[in-house]
């Protein structure tokens, strides 16, 4: 049995419920090599949660009962689109669709209601002449351990910016939460410095969305790649 996790309000994602692209990290980061982590029900804020290891090396989280999130080793390929760099990416975050209507703006990565330094303040929007979103990212030191940024940071990081990669050129934008997500990470990044995190739309089919996103330095080397999968809720449609 490995120790019990307890997620703090601050990384909410929802109001109610954790970011999933950190919750995803914290159990990836129990796993060597890159991984996936997947979604079954709402991850609760300040609740002591359970964690074990199966015999397949597989992480679950437990609310009780209640099946949260499973995480297991899972090599992928994904297609990268060629980098944005930093100053595009600031141009782009001005249009961020989440200005003009959030479905969660205290969500801890992309939430418009977060002060400075508080969330980590990621907007992406829509790249001039390209189907991508972008946005820059400048993380800081209470994200850290020895200079580099944590693991589960950068898993959320790359989290919302893959929807807004969708959001950013959809007509009709459903609600939705994440389902599941896969990420290799290359470099963990240091803090203090610029990047870029870029997202883009791999396909829509009936209530799954699938996305990508990725992490680059200011050279455009890529940190960190992920490929997310949302899914639709049964209500109505909201404007992007």
């Amino acid at each position: 049995m490995l120790s019990p996790l307890l997620i703090a309000s601050r990384f909410c994602g929802p109001p109610t419920s954790a970011n999933g692209g950190y919750t995803s990290g914290l159990l990836a980061n129990l796993i060597d090599g890159p991984s996936e982590v997947t979604l079954r029900s709402p991850p609760p804020l300040d609740t002591p949660l359970t964690l074990s290891r199966s015999e397949t090396g597989a992480v679950i989280l437990m609310q009780g009962a209640t099946l949260v999130a499973e995480a297991a080793p899972r090599p992928f390929e994904l297609a990268l689109p060629e980098p944005v760099d930093f100053e595009e990416a600031v141009t782009a975050s001005r249009a961020y669709p989440g200005f003009q209507s959030h479905p969660y703006p205290t969500c801890f990565v992309c939430g418009t209601e977060r002060a400075p330094g508080d969330g980590l303040g990621i907007w992406p929007g829509p790249v001039e002449g390209r189907n991508v979103a972008a946005a820059p990212w400048l993380p800081t030191s209470d994200l850290c351990r020895d200079g580099l940024v944590e693991a589960p940071f950068v898993w959320a990081a790359l989290d919302c910016p893959s929807w807004f990669g969708f959001v950013s050129f959809a007509e009709d934008v459903p609600p939705v939460l994440l389902g599941r997500m896969t990420l290799a990470l290359n470099r963990r990044p240091r803090g203090d410095r610029r990047y870029v995190v870029v997202g883009w739309s791999r396909g829509r089919e009936g209530r799954r969305i699938e996305c990508g996103s990725m992490l680059l330095d200011e050279h455009g080397e890529c940190l960190a790649h992920s490929k997310s999968t949302w899914i639709a809720l049964k209500s109505e449609t909201t404007p992007a």
